[in-house]
């Protein structure tokens, strides 16, 4: 699906039909209903953030948005702010396309490295995309609980 997956910049009318997808993508993983629930807020796209945000969107080639990722903050360092991938999509290359835009366009902006808080499950996409352990961080949404901190250099 990835070689006909389209990426393009979100529109802030699309907020939050993107919040849904990040919800869907992060409830992929099995949390119950109590920890989605915290995780709203942290999750949610509003329209006056999509630009701001660098906000890209990967579509189907029936117009179906499967997939976000946000670039965040000024160079020389930027933060993947959100990254998720439909259920039905994931596995089938959109992460990787949206992950290799974020990397290039970073690059371009002139960012020299991009962090970002990662959910222990997509860890192993992370590093096989050139990402690397650089510690721990505090969790937005759930108190007490500590997330893997990411970096990629550019």
């Amino acid at each position: 699906m990835a070689h006909s997956a389209h990426l393009r910049p979100a529109r802030p009318d699309e907020a939050a039909r993107l919040s849904a997808l990040a919800l869907r993508s992060k409830a992929h993983w099995g949390y119950d209903e109590a920890f989605m629930a915290a995780c709203v807020d942290e999750l949610t796209l509003r329209p006056s953030e999509v630009t701001r945000r660098r906000t890209t969107v990967a579509e189907d080639g029936d117009g179906r948005l499967i997939g976000l990722v946000t670039l965040e903050g000024a160079p020389p360092v930027g933060e993947l702010g959100l990254m998720f991938v439909d259920p039905d999509a994931i596995g089938l290359g959109v992460g990787r396309l949206l992950f290799a835009h974020l990397r290039d366009t970073a690059r371009e902006a002139g960012f020299m490295k991009v962090s970002w808080a990662a959910d222990p499950n997509a860890v192993p996409f992370y590093e096989a995309m050139g990402g690397r352990h650089a510690g721990v961080i505090p969790s937005g949404s759930i108190p007490g609980r500590t997330l893997p901190l990411m970096e990629l250099s550019l």
